[in-house]
């Protein structure tokens, strides 16, 4: 009977056969690399694979994303719990290519909420909703009529918010399971911030909100949105590339600026 080979002499030939100048290591049996790969199996049929998931015990086979949402949205009872709960959803794949958790800025408790679209590369590097070229045009909209996002009393704030946290590449347009995932804890949000009024600020937040895109048509015509006025405008982003459309915009502004007088 042969002795074990022990740890240290191991060790020994080890670095002996280094060096030799061994750089690689070969098996005691030869491999054949012409040798066919074994036929993958066969993928079972429809029929089989519904006999399957009849077999299986009675629980959902598809996670729901939008009912675990639902769920995570309606157990917070702050803004900050609302905010843990968007950071410990996993089944948004945004995120995955998100630098930052884009959640809010500005008041809460304002009378005015702003309801973006998502967040763009600006937004994703610092972490806040409309910092980029087209949030500093939003500041000078809303400068015009006497709000600030950084006011500290609620008849000259505003907060804001967009539909989803996190940036989607190359920033395309979200698409409709990720505005329907994102959509309990947008109106969770709204509840927890409490604003009297909401302006939806482009295409995605009309229809995450009112259901309805077609924005050209929709700005400057209020409606309700969970229960509360809500004024669609045009996104600042499509102010700078159309100039043109600031004057409709700062005709919406003038209805915003009416209605909150009138609600005084």
């Amino acid at each position: 009977m042969e002795s074990a080979l022990d740890w240290d002499l191991a060790r020994t030939l080890l670095e002996w056969q280094v060096e030799l100048g061994v750089d690689e290591c070969i098996g005691e049996a030869p491999v054949d690399r012409f040798e066919l790969a074994p036929e993958a199996p066969a993928k079972p049929s429809r029929a089989a694979q519904a006999r399957q998931a009849e077999d299986l015990p009675r629980e959902r086979l598809e996670v729901d994303a939008v009912d675990i949402a639902r769920q995570a949205a309606q157990a917070a009872g702050s803004l900050e719990d609302l905010r843990a709960a968007l950071e410990a959803y996993d089944h948004c794949e945004l995120r995955l290519g998100a630098r930052n958790l884009v959640f809010s800025d500005g008041l809460p408790g304002a009378r005015v909420m702003i309801i973006g679209e998502a967040p763009g590369r600006d937004e994703d590097r610092e972490g806040k909703p409309f910092v980029g070229r087209a949030g500093q045009l939003l500041d000078k909209m809303l400068e015009a009529i006497g709000l600030s996002r950084t006011a500290t009393e609620a008849d000259q704030g505003v907060y804001i918010t967009n539909v989803l946290p996190w940036r989607p590449p190359q920033n395309r347009d979200p698409k409709p399971e990720e505005i329907a995932m994102m959509l309990p804890f947008v109106q969770k949000h709204i509840a927890l911030a409490k604003p009297e009024v909401l302006v939806l600020m482009g295409n995605i937040s009309c229809q995450a909100v009112l259901g309805q895109r077609g924005i050209l048509k929709l700005r400057g015509n209020w409606s309700e949105g969970f229960g509360l006025p809500a004024l669609p405008m045009t996104h600042p982003a499509y102010l700078l590339r159309q100039p043109h459309a600031k004057r409709e915009a700062w005709a919406d502004l003038l209805s915003l600026k009416a209605r909150l007088g009138k609600g005084k």
